[in-house]
């Protein structure tokens, strides 16, 4: 198969040979039940980390996890580029239009991902995934009723209505993640959901192109229902106990009422605040949304309006060219931040990867606005994805190392919620500003925008108002 074998080269070249060194590990953690000053035997910092196919093949639950994405993500980059390519065409390439079908992607995100993070810490994450999977089937189907300029309102309604049901999903998802593979594996396990996800986005942009030019959009929403289906199916035999830490012992805590959604949402922002390592990450992405958020309408319309025609490419295949090159480089890049990440990590600089792989990024994608041809756009996107994957590997897995369980979906969801509403902001900016400037002018302002945060980041950790625990600086450990 197409992926195991991607995955196996890629597991081999990140397999940490070069990081055959070895160090005495002495922190507290590692010391429960232990004399305080008991040092642990010396031994290698990663090579007990499983490689990417490894966990795949020894951890069924997490496999059954990551076919589930696989087969969803696949079917949703068909819904994404047919229902933008089917505005485009119904709307006769109206700008307004291709923006409110964004925003109706970006907004339910924005408004729900703290309930849905307060949901999947008090109940199953393993039934709300599976709920919002069938949910998710019928909407897909609706699109099929969208057939002229007066049903638009449906594509904006299921557009959103799957970002709803999305919402729930992701952050039961992720906050299950570490859960079912252990802190040891967890930044392999979170750089294959992400690269796999950006792989798929890659495929999915390719062939949801090449369907919507040759076989049209309706084929496109019955793949994009059935793959909804079959992730349901995949994530009902992951056993429910592997999802969540085990319950407290029934008592007096058990037979407390339980607060409000409210009250668990106020307590993750709490910890976020009280917490100057997991407030800095929040802050960068918001500042990362706030030019990287118009990344959408951007692909829009220099896929679909200044590259379309050139040497006979369509709009949709411009499209979805540029799609595929930024989700192939954020493949990458996720795939070798677990080398890279072990690496920086081991160095105690995991703060300046994190901060120069924010800055080059944001140069690499405002380059994109000056190429002349839609080849040379396609390769900075590429590389800029590169940068920004490996960097998100490591910023996402730290994040989830830093927040305990029992706030994991709120915080992360919290997070997920700041950035998108930056984002939806930045989308409807974007948008307005279309109408006194050029796609490409967009694109540059974009980019240097999205770069500003990685300056934020190092200027926090050179200041010393942020520092990560000992435990993330192993070169000082």
């Amino acid at each position: 198969m197409i992926l195991e074998a991607v995955l196996e080269v890629a597991s081999r070249w990140s397999e940490p040979a070069a990081l055959s060194f070895e160090f005495q590990v002495s922190s507290s953690r590692f010391q429960v039940g232990t004399a305080p000053n008991l040092k642990l035997e010396t031994r290698s910092f990663v090579m007990d980390s499983l490689t990417y196919l490894q966990l795949l093949r020894r951890n069924r639950s997490f496999r059954r996890l990551w076919w589930g994405q696989v087969i969803s993500e696949l079917g949703n980059w068909f819904n994404f580029l047919a229902g933008l390519g089917l505005v485009r065409m119904i709307s006769g390439g109206d700008a307004g239009a291709t923006t409110i079908m964004l925003l109706a992607r970006l907004i339910p995100f924005t408004l729900f991902l703290p309930l849905a993070g307060a949901v999947v810490d008090r109940w199953s994450r393993r039934m709300v995934m599976i709920a919002t999977d069938f949910a998710r089937v019928a909407v897909a189907m609706s699109f099929l009723l969208v057939r002229g300029p007066g049903d638009l309102w449906i594509a904006y309604v299921c557009t959103a209505l799957l970002s709803l049901f999305g919402t729930f999903f992701e952050a039961a998802k992720s906050a299950a993640t570490p859960n079912i593979t252990g802190e040891r594996d967890l930044l392999a396990g979170n750089a294959l959901m992400f690269s796999s996800r950006f792989l798929l986005m890659s495929l999915g942009a390719a062939l949801g192109g090449w369907t919507a030019a040759h076989v049209g959009y309706r084929a496109a929403f019955i793949v994009n229902a059935v793959s909804f289906f079959g992730s349901a199916l995949s994530v009902w035999l992951i056993p429910e106990e592997e999802t969540k830490e085990s319950a407290p012992a029934a008592g007096v805590a058990e037979a407390a009422p339980k607060p409000s959604y409210w009250s668990d949402i106020r307590e993750g922002w709490t910890y976020i605040v009280g917490h100057a390592p997991v407030a800095a990450i929040l802050a960068i992405n918001v500042i990362w949304a706030s030019g990287g958020g118009a990344g959408n309408l951007i692909y829009d319309r220099l896929g679909g309006i200044v590259f379309a025609g050139q040497r006979g490419v369509s709009g949709d295949s411009a499209v979805a060219a540029l799609y595929f090159a930024g989700g192939l480089g954020l493949f990458i890049g996720m795939m070798i931040a677990r080398r890279v990440g072990h690496h920086f990590e081991f160095l105690g600089k995991t703060h300046v990867l994190i901060g120069w792989g924010l800055l080059l990024q944001g140069f690499l994608f405002a380059l994109m606005g000056v190429m002349s041809n839609l080849w040379l756009a396609c390769l900075f996107l590429f590389l800029g994805r590169i940068v920004l994957g490996a960097e998100f590997g490591v910023q996402d897995t730290l994040l989830m190392r830093l927040v305990p369980d029992r706030l994991r979906g709120r915080v992360i969801t919290t997070d997920r919620a700041s950035e998108f509403l930056t984002w939806s902001l930045s989308t409807t900016i974007a948008g307005w500003s279309l109408r006194g400037i050029t796609p490409r002018t967009l694109t540059i302002i974009s980019g240097l925008l999205s770069s500003v945060s990685g300056v934020v980041w190092l200027v926090l950790f050179a200041s010393g108002r942020v520092r990560l625990p000992k435990k993330f600086n192993s070169a000082r450990s």
